[in-house]
């Protein structure tokens, strides 16, 4: 059975030797889910970095980056723009969605929760489905910042309690990195920076 290899990493800004390492490992699939930079500063360097892996390499907005930048950097570089888009490998439908629900310091790229819940929709009919969001759901201990303070979003937490994808993907909240959850039939990862590498027959 051959495996499919997705390497899935988050909230890199502007860590360039972090992002160079990730892109050392050997994988079909690179997914930067969000925040490669810190308030859209350094985005050329970081597409000069990510184009080391060519056509590969899908690209998510996080908070800090707008849609428009990271479409640029995309078009620029040869990558792929997967911000509510989709792509099919195998059986697996892998689905993206990027910046967060509101937060306090008024970044690029956020969305109201009903702008997110819309957003989602598309993806709630494909299955199996690997979901990645730069957004960690609601009220878990993916958005947890410290014990009893949950930023992540409360339509991301609904898209999943009622789809229940096999597998989830986010960043977002740097406090809550390399944790996994188990939310009913989904297995649900903060990936940071440190990524995670999802093997998928």
């Amino acid at each position: 059975m051959l495996l499919l290899r997705l390497l899935i990493f988050s909230d890199i800004h502007n860590e360039w030797k972090t992002l160079e390492r990730l892109l050392g490992v050997e994988a079909d699939f690179y997914i930067a889910a969000g925040d490669q930079v810190t308030w859209a500063k350094g985005i050329e360097r970081c597409g000069e970095i990510l184009k080391s892996r060519g056509d590969k390499v899908w690209v998510l907005p996080g908070n800090h980056e707008s849609a428009d930048q990271v479409a640029k950097m995309c078009d620029q570089h040869g990558l792929h723009d997967f911000h509510g888009q989709q792509f099919q490998v195998g059986k697996w439908h892998v689905a993206g969605l990027g910046y967060s629900n509101p937060t306090p310091f008024n970044t690029p790229g956020e969305y109201s929760e009903p702008q997110l819940a819309e957003r989602l929709q598309p993806f709630a009919a494909l299955d199996p489905l690997v979901l990645v969001c730069h957004a960690p759901p609601h009220g878990t201990r993916l958005d947890q910042i410290r014990p009893g303070l949950h930023a992540g979003s409360r339509s991301v937490r609904e898209f999943l309690d009622r789809r229940q994808p096999a597998y989830f993907f986010c960043g977002h909240i740097h406090e809550a990195e390399g944790v996994v959850e188990q939310m009913g039939a989904t297995r649900a990862q903060n990936v940071g920076k440190a990524g995670y590498l999802l093997e998928l027959e």
